[in-house]
């Protein structure tokens, strides 16, 4: 069986009932999140600036908790690792050129710090709470020499951004928090700053039925959506396979320009 299995329905009056009954503990977390959401959509009808705000208040919280519901350090430092390993597998070279949309705090970002060649890693964030903290683990871990860029984004346009540049662009759990529109726009311009036999690696919460939204916070949609919606601006997009068998809730595809299909970094 793979670890990972799409999802159900959670935005049903039913998962929720049942969720409830089973972990009774956890329905507290859930109001205060409920109550933030609601507060949270009357102030801002923009989705960038609503999610910006969620991310001030989960960074107030703690750091780790803003880039992933489990808070521990020790799941921050596990699946860093896990993306880290994964893209270095699939043909990630210190000399490439690395685009991390959503880097957070740098739970991945310090290990492709680390690895890439002086001044090729660029992370973008919409959250300038979250790259505050992402400055304080670039101290932590003394990565300074290794001059990454890190930027405060407003949208996925990526028009600040040079031509055919980055030979790989990651975006870790980040369209699981977008709806369609944001993900389109990605799609339109991603492929502009791709260098030749570069790709885009992208996680999202899979369902096989019908798609959903938990809250404004979590959406589930189905492959085809996603791949569809990729052709649509000109991108080849596949479902990477031996992802699902790692230990992550989400599932991962990659996408390439339709022009180059046949010679992507990671072939």
């Amino acid at each position: 069986m793979r670890a990972t299995e799409p999802a159900g329905n959670r935005s049903s009056l039913a998962h929720q009932v049942r969720y409830a009954l089973r972990h009774p503990e956890r329905v507290p977390a859930h109001a205060r999140r409920a109550l933030r959401d609601a507060l949270l959509r009357l102030r801002y009808r923009d989705h960038i600036a609503y999610y910006r705000a969620v991310m001030a208040s989960d960074t107030a919280r703690s750091a780790e908790a803003a880039v992933g519901h489990n808070p521990s350090r020790e799941a921050w430092t596990r699946i860093g690792r896990m993306q880290f390993d994964y893209l270095v597998g699939h043909g990630l070279q210190p000399h490439h050129r690395m685009l991390d949309i959503g880097c957070g705090n740098l739970r991945a970002g310090r290990l492709f710090i680390d690895y890439l060649d002086t001044g090729h890693y660029y992370g973008i964030d919409i959250s300038p709470h979250i790259l505050l903290a992402a400055q304080d683990t670039l101290v932590a871990e003394k990565l300074q020499p290794k001059l990454p860029y890190l930027a405060l984004a407003d949208d996925l346009t990526l028009a600040f951004l040079p031509d055919a540049h980055f030979d790989v662009v990651h975006a870790h759990s980040v369209f699981s928090h977008s709806p369609l529109h944001v993900i389109e726009e990605c799609f339109a311009h991603v492929g502009r700053i791709l260098a030749p036999g570069g790709f885009f690696d992208f996680t999202f919460d899979r369902t096989e039925g019908v798609e959903h939204q938990v809250l404004h916070e979590d959406f589930y949609y189905r492959t085809r959506t996603l791949t569809e919606l990729a052709a649509k601006h000109g991108l080849d997009a596949r479902f990477m396979d031996d992802w699902e068998q790692l230990p992550h809730r989400q599932s991962k595809m990659r996408v390439t320009t339709a022009a180059d299909r046949a010679r992507t970094v990671g072939s």
